[in-house]
């Protein structure tokens, strides 16, 4: 693929979907964000006003230029005019693999033949969603965090026939939207820091469930370490913790070690409809959590 990418269609508006789609738009690429369910987008959109403000170091993009993204932005309920002379399709669905190689397929089968296919799964290989597709050459990963926090980095990982030019382009593509991408030459589960941060985020949730220590005094800890405005139950919470259960879920399924499956607590939370932001209660409830509180560091 030759193409330069000028526009782009991201599938699925949750938290990152609709991140993503804003961040592109706000550098002038013509976006089309396409889910069934406005409500969702909206959600998005103000997930996104609310992060940029609370954000304790400069986000990837000015506040400003958040809200010029948003006006540009072209939101659709229609797959094929979403799709319709696409040179980048991001798929943001569920993390669930048969879900993401069904909308592979459906990608395949409507965006033009030259456009690039990405998933930003949190933990699946492109390699087990490729197959879906017959643009295997053109498949890659693109896994995004939480850009209006200012954290502007990408995984970029291959599958098993992406090719040298689909690699080069993607990477080109995210270095002009502001962000940075890491490059995963040999694939594995999780890819780059999405991998450390997975690490963090299984110790942080055991600590949790088997009452070692509050959630509370994690990110605390992670807070003042780091300087982020919010620690690893805050970020969950964003993220969405049925979707945080999701990807536990795969490395479990991968390896078979009871280490990796996610805790019983959580998946009673998600039981109890406490997904974090989406829902107004998760570890903490929204849409004041006790983490913005400037008392919150001095306990």
């Amino acid at each position: 693929m030759d193409k330069p990418i000028r526009k782009v269609a991201v599938i699925g508006t949750g938290v990152l979907g609709t991140q993503i789609a804003v961040l592109t738009a706000s550098f002038d690429y013509e976006v089309f964000a396409y889910d069934t369910n406005e409500q969702s987008f909206k959600k998005g959109i103000e997930n996104i006003r609310n992060l940029s403000r609370a954000a304790r170091k400069k986000p990837t993009v000015d506040i400003e230029d958040w809200e010029r993204g948003i006006s540009r932005l072209q939101f659709c309920d229609q797959l094929e005019k979403a799709l319709a002379d696409a040179d980048l399709v991001i798929e943001a669905v569920p993390e669930q693999l048969e879900l993401k190689r069904k909308v592979h397929k459906q990608l395949d089968a409507i965006a033009p033949p030259h456009a690039i296919l990405a998933t930003n799964s949190s933990s699946i290989p492109i390699s087990k969603i490729e197959s879906a597709t017959r643009r295997p050459a053109q498949c890659l990963n693109l896994h995004f965090y939480i850009p209006a926090m200012g954290i502007n980095i990408v995984d970029i990982m291959g599958g098993s026939r992406t090719s040298a030019q689909t690699m080069a382009t993607g990477k080109s593509w995210i270095q002009s939207i502001g962000c940075v991408p890491l490059e995963v030459r040999k694939e594995i589960l999780g890819f780059c820091f999405n991998r450390v941060w997975r690490a963090i985020k299984r110790e942080t949730l055991y600590m949790w469930a088997e009452g070692f220590v509050d959630f509370r005094d994690i990110d605390r800890a992670w807070m003042i370490f780091t300087g982020m405005p919010l620690g690893p139950f805050g970020v969950m919470d964003n993220v969405g913790l049925e979707v945080v259960y999701d990807i536990e879920m795969v490395y479990f399924n991968e390896s078979k070690d009871p280490k990796d499956h996610p805790p019983e607590a959580l998946k009673s939370m998600i039981e109890r409809n406490e997904l974090g932001v989406k829902t107004g209660k998760g570890f903490y409830t929204y849409p004041d959590p006790e983490y913005t509180k400037s008392e919150f560091l001095k306990k």
